[in-house]
């Protein structure tokens, strides 16, 4: 599926399943508790802190499709369309960092 399509369809089921939209402020409460998730997830286990036996279950893929969600809820609130922001990030990173990453000898190793 396009970013496109995900967005209608967290929109359909928002509207359906979901009744309606948390507010943006909780939006972002909530989209900055699941990127807390991936993050302790990383943390533990391929970071330096070790995994407790709770956390070895933990889905990475499922913490990653709830930040994904959630970015895609404040996007379609905010009237962002995710796809052609993308594309414009994507033109700014190459045209500011083709050489400087090229240049950088920390990544040329």
């Amino acid at each position: 599926m396009t970013i496109q399509e995900a967005q209608q369809m967290i929109d359909r089921w928002i509207t359906t399943t979901g009744v309606r939209y948390f507010n943006e402020l909780t939006n972002t409460a909530i989209l900055m508790e699941e990127v807390g998730e991936v993050a302790r997830i990383m943390a533990r286990r391929y970071g330096e802190q070790s995994e407790k036996e709770s956390d070895k279950n933990a889905d990475l893929a499922d913490e990653m499709a709830d930040v994904l969600f959630v970015l895609m809820c404040l996007a379609n609130q905010t009237g962002v369309d995710l796809t052609e922001a993308l594309r414009r990030n994507l033109e700014k990173k190459t045209g500011r960092d083709t050489e400087r990453h090229r240049n950088n000898p920390k990544l040329t190793k």
